[in-house]
């Protein structure tokens, strides 16, 4: 499986970052299958650092193993698409209110057009069915993040390249 990572630099030995624990899945380090998605998320990763001509804007690509994903080695969680269950994950998550023990966890983005919607579920104003109903009229794409450093060891280095 080819995995994609976007960022403002090349990582060749992936490694999860201590600052970024309010996300998705929690702290860990996130890939996607779609070479696009990693595309646009170096991108916005490149504007946030402002005008600085040195930060550049890369993808940097990885083979994994997917049958790993089956494997008793290793605690696995998947979610298949937006669901209730997937939903409090990410709400509990985006709080920093949950700790798990996954070594890998696949299922999809909580982008900025979903947020508007799991912000209002987090509220009350929406109950969990009608999230869902709104969530599943956006595209969403897939994430998949490796929250130990047995399960980043798992990702090959293959390429990277710059965003123009």
């Amino acid at each position: 499986m080819r995995l994609y990572h976007g960022s403002t630099m090349t990582v060749r030995k992936p490694a999860i970052f201590r600052n970024r624990s309010k996300t998705d899945f929690g702290k860990g380090f996130y890939t996607t299958t779609n070479r696009e998605q990693a595309e646009k998320w170096a991108q916005i990763k490149k504007n946030r650092e402002g005008n600085n001509e040195n930060v550049r804007a890369v993808v940097s690509v990885f083979e994994f193993d997917e049958r790993l994903l089956d494997s008793p080695q290793y605690n696995t969680r998947h979610f298949d698409g937006a669901t209730v269950e997937w939903l409090d994950f990410v709400v509990s998550n985006r709080k920093g209110g949950t700790s798990h023990d996954y070594d890998i966890i696949m299922g999809p983005v909580a982008n900025d057009k979903l947020y508007a919607t799991i912000s209002l579920y987090e509220t009350g104003v929406l109950d969990a069915s009608t999230a869902i109903e709104q969530l599943k009229t956006h595209q969403l794409f897939d994430q998949l993040s490796f929250h130990t450093a047995r399960a980043c060891g798992l990702l090959n280095f293959v390429e990277s390249y710059e965003i123009k």
